[in-house]
Formats: C-alpha cells, sequence, structure tokens
C-alpha cells in the first residue's frame, strides 16, 4: 500500500514522470467525446483536481477549447447551457459536482483514485467509465478505460506496464512468503507428469518453481509477461526452474492453439479489461482435457479491499460470473476456494 503523496509542481516532475502523465492524459483524452462534452473528475478532492486541472492544459496545449469549472462556481452557470465554442470540454473536479448534471448526464465520468480511498474514503469507481490510479501523484496509471469510451486498446498495454514497472522491484518483499501457497495451488491442479505448462502474467516468476516440480524432467515450463521488469526480476527463478520466459499480451500469446497442457494465472483477471477476451486466447491455447489454475495468495474480499472497494457478486471473480464467463469461452469450472488465505479456481479444456 502507497502512502499519500502532495501532488509535485509539473515543472519538478522529471521527463519520465511527465512522459508518464502525458501518456494517460493522451488516451484519457481520447475518450472524450467528439463535440461538446461534460467531463466529471469524481474521487477525494485533492486527486479529482490535480487530473482535472492537467487534463485542462492538456486540452488547452491540443488547441480544444475547454472551460474548468471551479469550486468557485456553486451552480452549473446557465451560459454553459448555449454559446459555447462548438467541441468545447467543459471539465469538473471534486464530489461537490455529482449532483450537477449540466445536460442531464456527464458524458465521461473519470474516478481520481488516491490513497484516501484505500483508508475508508467511499469508492465509486464502479460506476466510473475511466478510473485512474493516482497513489502516487508522479505516476498516474489508468485502471479501467470503459470499452465504449476506448477506440482501442493501446491503454492497456501501456498502463499495465507503467502499474507494474514501478512496483516490480519491491514486488516479492510485499508479497510475503507466499511461496508455498503457490505450490498448494500447483498441486491441487494434479498438472501430470511430463505435461508442458505456461504461467500467465508471471510477474516475478513465484509458480515457476512448483510448476516444474509438477511437470518433471520430461515436461515444459514457459512464463509469460506483458512488464519488461518483472520479465528482468523473474530471469534467476526461471533459470533456477528451467523455464523459458517470454513478453507478450497474455491475450494475444506467441503459441499455436492447443499447445499447452496447463495455465497457470495468478492475479490475473483482475488486471483484464475484458474477462472473456483473455479467458478464451487462454482455451485456444490448451488442449481439449488441459487445466487452467486461477490462484491468488488472498481471498476476493483482500482483493477487493486492496482497490478500496468491496466485494460483490458481479466480480469477475465471484463464482456465478466465473463460471459463467468459463463456459462462454471452452472451460468447465471443476473447483472454486474462496478463503481469506488464498483465492484458488480450477477448469478444464472442453
Amino acid at each position: 500500500m502507497y502512502a499519500q503523496q502532495s501532488a509535485a509542481p509539473w515543472r519538478t516532475l522529471t521527463a519520465q514522470q511527465r512522459d508518464r502523465w502525458a501518456t494517460v492524459l493522451s488516451h484519457v483524452t481520447t475518450a472524450i467525446p467528439a463535440g461538446t462534452a461534460y467531463v466529471l473528475v469524481d474521487g477525494h478532492e485533492d486527486e479529482a483536481t490535480l487530473l482535472a486541472d492537467r487534463l485542462a492544459a492538456s486540452l488547452l496545449d491540443a488547441g480544444r477549447p475547454r472551460i474548468r469549472l471551479t469550486r468557485a462556481i456553486c451552480a452549473v452557470p446557465a451560459d454553459l447551457r448555449g454559446g459555447l465554442t462548438p467541441g468545447s470540454v467543459v471539465i469538473a473536479a471534486g464530489p461537490a459536482w455529482r449532483a450537477h448534471l449540466p445536460t442531464g448526464h456527464w458524458h465521461l465520468t473519470i474516478w481520481a483514485r488516491g490513497a484516501a480511498q484505500v483508508r475508508g474514503h467511499r469508492d465509486r469507481s464502479g460506476s466510473a467509465d475511466i478510473v485512474v490510479d493516482l497513489h502516487d501523484p508522479a505516476w498516474p496509471v489508468i485502471r479501467h478505460l470503459g470499452a465504449w469510451f476506448a477506440h482501442t486498446d493501446a491503454w492497456y498495454r501501456t498502463e499495465t506496464q507503467a502499474f507494474f514497472a514501478a512496483r516490480a522491484a519491491a514486488w516479492d518483499t510485499g508479497s510475503g512468503d507466499d511461496l508455498a501457497a503457490y505450490a498448494a495451488a500447483v498441486t491441487e491442479a494434479a498438472i501430470p507428469t511430463g505435461a508442458s505448462a505456461i504461467d500467465v502474467g508471471c510477474g516475478t516468476g513465484r509458480a515457476l518453481p512448483a510448476l516444474r516440480d509438477a511437470v518433471g524432467p520430461t515436461g515444459t515450463v514457459l512464463g509469460v509477461d506483458l512488464t519488461p521488469a518483472m520479465i528482468d526480476i523473474a530471469r534467476p527463478r526461471a533459470r533456477a526452474a528451467g523455464a523459458a520466459l517470454a513478453l507478450a499480451d497474455v491475450r494475444r500469446l506467441p503459441l499455436p492453439g492447443r499447445a499447452v497442457d496447463a495455465v497457470f494465472a495468478a492475479g490475473l483477471l483482475m488486471h483484464l479489461p475484458d474477462v472473456d477476451t483473455g479467458l478464451r486466447e487462454l482455451a485456444r491455447v490448451t488442449r481439449p482435457g488441459g487445466r487452467l489454475v486461477l490462484f491468488h495468495p488472498s481471498g476476493r474480499d483482500d482483493l477487493a479491499a486492496g482497490d478500496g472497494r468491496g466485494a460483490h457478486p458481479g466480480d469477475p471473480l465471484a463464482e456465478t460470473p466465473l463460471r459463467l464467463a468459463a463456459h462462454r469461452t471452452g472451460w468447465h469450472l471443476t473447483g472454486y476456494d474462496d478463503l481469506p488465505h488464498r483465492f484458488l479456481a480450477l477448469a478444464t479444456r472442453r
């Protein structure tokens, strides 16, 4: 968990931090509807104000007319309902604006998530079109961008890499001693000796030793991750386990169809913008009868709390949604275990 940090002025940011902000603002700007658009940046007021101000500055630099509503305006000005320059973007920030609906609704809602939400602030990110993580105000990361607003999925690659690159060096330290839990999950999956197994979203390679133990010396193990920093840290474990590594998007695996016997995925699904697309790709590369192991060394409640929200029945990892998604994408859910100390779901390729 990250401590709340004060927002550094733009001029004090490093070139890399400015590039990170520019990338996020570019993705957000692309999602703003054409024509006159009303945008609400919601969340804790400090983070929402920061994001709204920088979005307004970015639009100004791009030459798009914009009006930045401020706290001094206690109601939506009447002249906003007419007379705006075509294509103007009207931006408001903070929860005080939530009930002010300039045209009956906000055209785009953005949730600025900061450490304050984790400390107990109500998180309404589930209803937002875009969610931006601002735990570190110098390193913003988009954590959700609704398919309706995303013209491409290019944002997923840049934002996933940025999110995990910032955490890679301390990932194992923060994870604690959970290698035994990884090994237990692999054991329960009963992956046969001699099988080919892939760890998708392998991170620092925590599952690679257990997968090697399961498939034995005649089997093959491959770890796949989208973030170069994670792959770099995973290399020593991969070498020790006799596993190969590949830098790739798990939604577009560099493997032929029906190439593997088992897929292990720790904490993967909650990071995908479309669960069905991810599960379908995993099914594509798995032979009929092959195994899927979905794992996390803590339960759904803990996972949801880490994002500042509570677990609910509609979560992708909740049993009914997961069972239905598995069925739609070529899998049959055979086991489901959601306990405080771990999440484990097992499925078989139909």
